[in-house]
């Protein structure tokens, strides 16, 4: 089993996700969002329309909608740099969402960046210079309709030894 297949089967474990979001992304964790599928090519996370994610105008916050998009690329990363020699460090330089539909219920966010990510992470790497590569979320009502979309930058670069 390679690497990566080990970190998404950490992640794709619902207790094990949920300590990670609480020691890691307690905003996350209390607002509900979830990973549902994670392969190294898709990733599909979900936020709630509950009392702790909702807005006054009653829909899904924003921000929570940036977290749930977020993680769906995040995660796909995190896989392709889990234990890889030479370290890689990953940072969000941009995020751009557009809001299409009012989100009044249960929203899934599907990124199949995947393998766009690793070969970003591949260039990284190979030429010891920083990389940033644009990936695409949407997220989806029940219903399969679009309510939002992101663009997610990452930037990738081989951390130096200190």
């Amino acid at each position: 089993m390679s690497d990566a297949q080990n970190f998404l089967k950490q992640i794709n474990n619902p207790f094990k996700l949920r300590l990670f979001l609480l020691s890691k992304l307690p905003s996350a964790f209390f607002c509900g969002v979830r990973v549902l599928f994670a392969d190294e090519e898709k990733c599909v996370v979900t936020v709630p329309y509950k009392w702790f994610s909702k807005n006054p105008f009653k829909s899904t916050y924003f921000a929570c909608h940036s977290m749930a998009a977020e993680m769906s690329t995040g995660v796909l990363a995190m896989a392709h740099l889990y234990k890889r020699n030479p370290p890689v460090s990953m940072l969000v330089t941009r995020v751009l969402g557009d809001f299409t539909k009012k989100a009044v219920n249960r929203t899934s966010f599907t990124c199949e960046d995947g393998h766009r990510l690793k070969e970003a992470i591949e260039e990284a790497i190979a030429s010891r210079e920083g990389k940033t590569i644009t990936v695409r979320s949407y997220g989806r009502n029940p219903e399969g309709e679009i309510v939002a979309q992101f663009e997610i930058t990452w930037s990738f670069k081989v951390k130096s030894k200190s």
